[in-house]
């Protein structure tokens, strides 16, 4: 689902929803402007069962629409401040879309820059190992080893698996959940959303208990989400405030905790505060990474021609002994 299309979707919804227009009118122009996808297609069936008379409740939860959605649309009906928690939704999606676009752009480049020195790697591997190494062994009348053969192949082996590795972190789902909780800029982001979530939904008048429960769900299986059932837990087990129930782990440090602790009694402050903090560093570890990855991928570039060329620069030089001996 793409975000900045749902984010100016639920704008336009909340602004239609102020002018009068009923939601399961206000559904079906907005539906009709939009483009095919799999957004319009559960829009469409939402607004189809609205029409039915079915309740928001239920026709909500009957659609793949995110579960953070579902949950507030209930809530917003429930309060009768829909076009308020729709605001809110639209600001917390085109957040999300803004720093996901700048860490996806962060993961673009290192993957073309692997891929290229993969590819790269390999064709030198092919042109030493056919063309130039049996021509210095037939100069040379020397049999080539096994491990200067290993020298050739070592680079592109190397790259393979780290190229085979990065494909199976973003095209597996749980391999990339969790890993988005152990690499920089990606972890910082992860914060991020889950502060501006629980911000979100207590905003909108869901008590801590269910905002934490709902956002556990979301991280399910990963470090988060086994740190969110702890503090569950200790509320339940009767610790009010948030420095009692939430204890720093490796998912949320200690200057996580702090800062929605600063919030005092508004909770929904001090989680805003902390997204807006986390969001930030995370752009900022974005940047960082990009800058650096020039130099490194040069240096690496380096590295492997290096090693890849040494076998070759290795029997040259013993050539050019055998012909100074020869010589004197």
């Amino acid at each position: 689902m793409n975000d900045d299309e749902f984010a100016f979707f639920n704008h336009q919804l909340a602004a239609m929803l102020r002018d009068g227009i009923p939601l399961e009118g206000a559904l079906r122009r907005l539906c009709a402007d939009m483009r095919d996808g799999a957004l319009k297609t559960e829009l469409q069936s939402l607004e189809t069962s609205l029409a039915k008379g079915t309740p928001l409740r239920e026709a909500a939860r009957a659609c793949r629409l995110p579960e953070l959605y579902q949950h507030l649309l209930e809530v917003g009906a429930q309060s009768n401040d829909l076009p308020g928690v729709l605001t809110l939704l639209a600001d917390h999606y085109q957040r999300r879309h803004d720093l996901w676009t700048r860490l996806k752009g962060l993961m673009v480049y290192p993957m073309i820059v692997l891929s290229s020195a993969f590819l790269l790697s390999c064709f030198l591997g092919y042109l030493l190992g056919t063309l130039v190494w049996p021509s210095l062994e037939a100069i040379t009348q020397q049999v080539s080893t096994s491990v200067a053969k290993m020298f050739l192949w070592l680079s592109p082996v190397l790259l393979g698996v780290v190229v085979v590795a990065a494909l199976v972190v973003l095209a597996v789902p749980t391999v990339r959940r969790a890993m988005r909780w152990r690499m920089p800029a990606f972890k910082e982001s992860s914060m991020a959303q889950v502060a501006s979530a629980m911000s979100l939904m207590l905003r909108s008048g869901v008590p801590l208990d269910q905002s934490l429960a709902l956002v556990e769900r979301l991280e399910q299986g990963t470090r988060a989400g086994t740190e969110l059932a702890t503090w569950r837990k200790r509320l339940a087990a009767g610790h009010g405030k948030i420095s009692d129930l939430a204890e720093p782990g490796r998912a949320f440090p200690p200057l996580f905790i702090w800062l929605v602790a600063r919030g005092g009694d508004d909770l929904a402050a001090g989680f805003q505060k902390a997204a807006e903090i986390y969001q930030a560093r995370a752009k900022h570890r974005a940047e960082m990474i990009l800058y650096s990855a020039l130099p490194v991928s040069i240096l690496a570039l380096g590295v492997m021609l290096i090693s890849q060329l040494q076998p070759v620069f290795h029997t040259l030089v013993k050539f050019m002994n055998m012909i100074g001996d020869t010589g004197g």
